[in-house]
């Protein structure tokens, strides 16, 4: 933890005497981190209301305040917010967190694997061997497998949805500086007309399913939702959804792209997954099963190297410190976990990709954070855990992957971390072989 008396603000580079350290940062985003992470410690500012933090007992002290001390990421536009007001929402927020908390736990994530592995199955299926971009296929997977999650039977409108929502914040992931909402900008208006029809299109199924003359039968989380005592506003569950929704394409689909790019550079470790998964000969003929040990270590060591949410984001809801550092109210900071994953003081071997690290034992306490901690952890974590290390099995057991760039697609640390432009055939195997 770098060294300060209480109160003070932490250090940082300087920066263009106009734009700060935007345009350097914009540049090369994970270079300047790791410039100024060597230069000014575990802590370090960004500007005068932006901090950085590497250090994952701060990290940890920042994810388990939230809704005291902190507040989750402001939405875009936010401008001036009244933080005492998103609090009382986050408040309410955690309400319907814990309402939904069962139909996304374990046991609840598992009753989905055989309709996940179908929607897979199908998607990966369907590329017939051809070259495919490895991200847009997940999104396409991810979409359909979230949808029909959450709605079930009403799923068919939602994988457009994701689709150009993803296409409308994609430009304000590539700046960290934003023009202001009343500017008539393009992508602004874009962004806003997305927004709309989401919030549309998902209160409508809401009100259709709430409006059926008799009860749909558990099947789905909007049954779910739709089924809770006390019951949940419209509204409530509408923004529910959507969160899980959003959540649960995006992370995700990043993750299952860098999946593919260490599954295309390990094939010794593709036959070992395909023998715990029963080999080609066994698809189709039984549920996917319950334990898959090297499968989930496979997992996990990807979301260590390539956390999708490389970056976490709380704002200071009050005057605070963390540490010996003092923040403001709507100081934000910025949680990475990139480089916690890759720090040499907690890892060993931290570049390295090495599975068995998560056979031998667990994870070095408050240094794994790729779905946060706290009270607002991710809510489809268990959800996402069990598709990843399902989708990781599949690909070994009915695929010989074959990638031609896998070596050189680089981490794109834009949005949720994944190797840009990674390429790859999924060439089926034979049931005999």
């Amino acid at each position: 933890m770098a060294d300060a008396a209480e109160g003070r603000r932490p250090p940082g580079p300087r920066g263009h005497w106009l734009m700060g350290n935007t345009a350097e940062y914009d540049a090369d985003r994970i270079g300047f981190l790791l410039r100024s992470h060597s230069e000014y410690g575990d802590v370090f500012a960004f500007d005068e209301r932006t901090v950085f933090v590497i250090d994952p007992a701060l990290a940890h002290d920042a994810l388990t305040r939230t809704n005291r001390s902190f507040i989750t990421e402001l939405a875009p536009f936010e401008g001036r917010p009244d933080l005492d007001k998103i609090a009382d929402q986050d408040g309410a927020w955690m309400a319907a967190r814990r309402t939904v908390w069962p139909g996304l736990n374990h046991c609840a994530a598992a009753a989905a694997d055989q309709r996940t592995m179908e929607i897979f199955d199908r998607i990966a299926g369907g590329t017939a061997g051809r070259e495919i971009d490895v991200l847009t296929m997940m999104l396409t997977f991810t979409a359909h497998a979230v949808a029909d999650y959450c709605f079930g039977p009403d799923a068919t409108d939602i994988p457009g949805l994701l689709a150009d929502s993803i296409d409308a914040t994609e430009p304000f992931a590539r700046a960290s500086y934003q023009f202001p909402a009343w500017l008539p900008l393009r992508r602004h208006r874009r962004f806003f007309r997305a927004h709309r029809h989401t919030l549309d299109t998902l209160i409508a199924i809401v009100r259709r399913r709430r409006a059926w003359p008799t009860p749909a039968p558990p099947g789905d989380l909007l049954a779910f939702l739709l089924d809770a005592d006390p019951a949940m506003p419209d509204g409530t569950v509408m923004s529910t959804l959507r969160g899980i929704l959003m959540g649960g394409h995006g992370v995700p689909a990043a993750a299952l792209a860098s999946l593919v790019r260490e599954l295309a550079s390990h094939p010794r470790l593709v036959a070992d997954l395909r023998d715990e998964a029963g080999g080609p000969s066994s698809l189709g003929d039984a549920p996917p099963r319950a334990r898959l040990p090297l499968a989930e270590a496979v997992v996990k060591e990807v979301l260590r190297l390539y956390p999708p949410a490389w970056l976490m984001t709380r704002t200071a809801r009050t005057a605070t410190t963390l540490g010996n550092w003092s923040l403001r109210p709507g100081d934000e900071v910025l949680l990475n976990s990139y480089l916690i994953h890759r720090d040499p003081r907690w890892w060993q071997r931290p570049d390295q990709f090495d599975p068995g690290r998560w056979l031998d034992g667990p994870a070095p306490g408050n240094a794994y954070l790729p779905f946060g901690a706290g009270p607002r952890v991710c809510l489809g974590s268990a959800l996402a855990m069990r598709q990843l290390t399902l989708v990781t099995s599949r690909l070994a057991q009915a695929f010989t992957i074959d990638s031609p760039n896998a070596a050189s697609a680089p981490p794109r640390f834009l949005g949720r971390l994944a190797p840009t432009a990674l390429r790859t055939h999924l060439i089926p195997l034979s049931r005999r072989s």
